[in-house]
């Protein structure tokens, strides 16, 4: 019976969620902390990959794949603060696609390797009996370094090279989240979530037929919200595995094992 209702309300958080354009970086985790109730630590760490979409005048696909550790602290089961470090790559579609016949690039996708990033987080969470609870949460993303690509190719027969950056990439995240208990240790958790992004891009050169030029172009995304699932089970001997899925137009998921102390 808490199984049909825990699935009733998601049901009914993702229907209000509604179709969406965001995704937001890294998992939220389940609403109620995993440290112990008199207080201490759990660290974790994680993979993520994430898929979300940033528009100016054109709509682009950012994927991302990302490591990071986490370390939390959290009391009483009822809050937690945390704060994460790790690296990540990045992928733009189209980012390099030309709009003039005249302008003929190395290719259309713009790729960059692993750059650090940092993420703080909280949670509350408030019970209302031994299976369900309900909780909130904030978490904001920063990455720390620029992105880089190269692109060359030939406009009007004319060679050209230019670079890429990507700088001052960010997202903050509030979200709502219902939990129940399986088994008196299984957590399965959703609810809908509010999202926003953005990055600033700039190319070195200004070339015909290419979106981006040496006028640093932010784009954003166009949609709020979306919705998140997850479980977060015992693995034994104080270790856990928490594995969440988010969606919204794109599909993001990853998994973290964490320990407490």
């Amino acid at each position: 019976m808490p199984v049909k209702i825990f699935i009733s309300a998601l049901a009914v958080m993702l229907i209000l969620s509604g179709s969406t354009t965001a995704a937001a970086a890294v998992l939220f985790g389940p609403p109620q902390t995993v440290s112990r109730e008199a207080g201490g630590l759990n660290t974790a760490i994680g993979y993520w990959y994430r898929e979300t979409k940033l528009e100016n005048s054109v709509e682009h696909v950012f994927r991302q794949n990302e490591i990071y550790s986490q370390v939390s602290y959290g009391s009483g089961d009822r809050w937690e603060l945390y704060g994460r470090l790790g690296v990540a790559d990045l992928q733009i579609s189209d980012a390099f696609s030309s709009g003039n016949a005249a302008t003929i690039t190395s290719g259309n996708d713009f790729q960059e390797n692993w750059k650090f990033f940092g993420t703080l987080g909280a949670k509350w969470f408030l019970p209302i009996n031994k299976i369900f609870g309900v909780g909130a949460f904030i978490q904001g993303t920063y990455y720390f370094n620029n992105f880089t690509g190269d692109v060359a190719g030939t406009a009007a027969g004319t060679p050209f090279a230019a670079d890429l950056k990507v700088r001052d990439m960010w997202d903050v995240n509030f979200g709502l989240g219902l939990q129940t208990v399986v088994n008196d240790a299984i957590k399965l958790y959703a609810g809908p979530y509010l999202h926003y992004a953005e990055a600033k891009l700039n190319l070195s050169a200004d070339i015909t037929g290419i979106e981006f030029g040496t006028t640093a172009a932010r784009l954003k995304n166009n949609s709020s919200c979306g919705g998140f699932i997850g479980a977060d089970m015992p693995l034994g001997k104080g270790f856990r595995l928490n594995i969440e899925g988010q969606y919204a137009e794109q599909f993001s998921l990853g998994a973290a094992i964490s320990y407490t102390y």
